[in-house]
């Protein structure tokens, strides 16, 4: 599998869609992904819209668990590579980056109920 590193300078501003979640690879025994080292592997689904363009949501996989990130921050990324995958008759993009933090002062989304 060939790794492509992805400029992230170029997506425009990128916000989390969906807080960091543990990538499940069984189901039914909840067992959670680990990379090479034996981390466990966690997800957070980003948003991307560069130049005005409509909104790509794309879900990156990190080594550890992201902390201080929660959905509607903008985020800086690090070190993000792509993957092309195919397996028999499907493929795909999954991408992976070194690190996801929250950029600092970022506004949240609110989630309601405040009077």
């Amino acid at each position: 599998m060939q790794s492509i590193p992805v400029d992230t300078a170029r997506l425009g501003v990128l916000r989390c869609a969906i807080a960091p979640e543990a990538k499940i690879t069984n189901s039914e025994t909840q067992e959670v992904k680990r990379d090479r080292d034996g981390n466990p592997v966690w997800t957070v689904a980003v948003t991307v819209r560069q130049d005005g363009r409509r909104i790509s949501v794309i879900e990156i996989a990190v080594s550890g668990q992201p902390r201080g990130i929660e959905e509607g921050q903008i985020l800086k990324v690090t070190g993000l590579t792509a993957f092309m995958w195919s397996m028999g008759d499907r493929h795909g993009v999954s991408f992976r980056a070194d690190a996801i933090t929250p950029m600092h002062g970022t506004p949240v989304q609110s989630k309601g109920g405040d009077a």
